[in-house]
C-alpha cells in the first residue's frame, strides 16, 4: 500500500449476542498491510471459535506486500494453510470444524474481496450500498435460480445452511471480486449475526454518516436492541476522500475473478 495509515480509517466491534454463550466470531484489522477480515465459526459444529481464530491468525501473518499480486497471493495461501490446519484438526477429533471468512484487500487504488460462506462484504459509494459478496448458502442458490424470492429466502427453514466454508473440504472454495477504489468508498465486513437483524439500508445510513468505529458500535448496538440471536461482528473501512489516489483501470481478471488485485 501507499501510506495506508494516512488515507484509510478502520473500526471494528464484536459481541457474543443475547443467546449464545460463546463468541465464535473473530476479526482482523491490519490497516498498514491493506487487509481486514471477519470469520464466523460454523454454528452447530465443534470448535467454531477455534476455527475462526485459526483463519484470523493465518491472515494476521500476511506481511506488508510489495505489489497487489503479492498481497492477493499471500492472502490465498494463508487461507489454504488455514483450511489444511482445520481439516487435520477435524480428522483428529472426528468432527467437522469450519468457518466462514470474508476478507477485504486494498492496494494502490484497487480493492479485492475474498470470501467463503455467508459473512458479507458491502461497499458504500455515492450514497448507495452494494453487497459485493454473494452468500454461499442453499437459500442464495435457490434465489439465484429463481426458485425463491429474497423475501421468501429470509423465512426459508434452511436459510442458514452454507455451501462453502474454510475447513470442510480438501481445497478451500474461495470467490474473489474487486475493482478500482473511488474517494470516499466505505466497506462493511460482517458476520450474519448483523444481517439477521439489520437491513442493508440501515447499514448504509449508519456506516455512511458515521466514522468507522462509531459505525461499528452503532450497528452492533442496533443488533443487540433487536435481540441478537447470534454472535455479531462488524468491521468498517473508509478510504479518505481527500487522500485516496485517483483510480486506474483494473487489470485483466483471471478465471473466476472480477477485476481488483492481480
Amino acid at each position: 500500500m501507499q501510506d495506508a495509515k494516512s488515507r484509510i480509517e478502520a473500526g471494528a466491534a464484536t459481541h457474543v449476542g443475547k443467546v449464545r454463550r460463546q463468541n465464535e466470531d473473530n476479526y482482523l484489522v491490519a490497516t498498514p498491510r491493506g487487509l481486514w477480515a471477519v470469520a464466523d465459526g460454523m454454528g452447530g459444529h465443534e470448535a467454531g471459535e477455534v476455527a475462526s481464530r485459526i483463519v484470523v491468525d493465518e491472515l494476521a501473518a500476511v506481511e506488508t506486500p510489495a505489489t497487489a499480486a503479492e498481497l492477493l497471493a499471500s492472502c490465498e495461501q494463508r487461507l489454504i494453510n488455514a483450511n489444511s490446519r482445520l481439516k487435520k484438526l477435524g480428522d483428529e477429533r472426528g468432527a467437522l470444524i469450519g468457518t466462514t471468512v470474508a476478507v477485504l484487500l486494498i492496494f494502490d487504488g484497487h480493492y479485492a474481496c475474498v470470501w467463503s460462506g455467508d459473512s458479507r462484504i458491502y461497499r458504500l459509494r455515492r450514497h448507495r450500498i452494494e453487497q459485493i459478496s454473494v452468500d454461499h448458502t442453499e437459500a442464495q442458490e435457490l434465489v439465484s435460480a429463481g426458485r425463491l424470492t429474497v423475501e421468501e429466502a429470509r423465512a426459508w427453514p434452511r436459510r442458514n445452511v452454507i455451501t462453502r466454508a474454510i475447513g470442510v473440504s480438501d481445497d478451500p472454495e474461495l470467490e474473489i471480486k474487486g475493482g478500482a477504489l473511488e474517494p470516499g468508498d466505505t466497506f462493511v465486513i460482517c458476520s450474519d449475526g448483523l444481517t439477521a437483524h439489520v437491513e442493508d439500508e440501515e447499514i448504509l445510513a449508519l456506516a455512511g454518516e458515521s466514522p468507522p468505529q462509531r459505525a461499528c458500535d452503532l450497528l452492533v448496538g442496533l443488533t443487540l436492541d433487536r435481540g441478537a440471536v447470534d454472535n455479531v461482528t462488524v468491521v468498517a473501512v473508509r478510504v479518505d476522500s481527500a487522500a485516496a489516489p485517483p483510480p486506474c483501470p483494473p487489470p485483466h481478471a483471471g478465471k473466476g475473478r472480477e477485476g481488483g488485485l492481480e
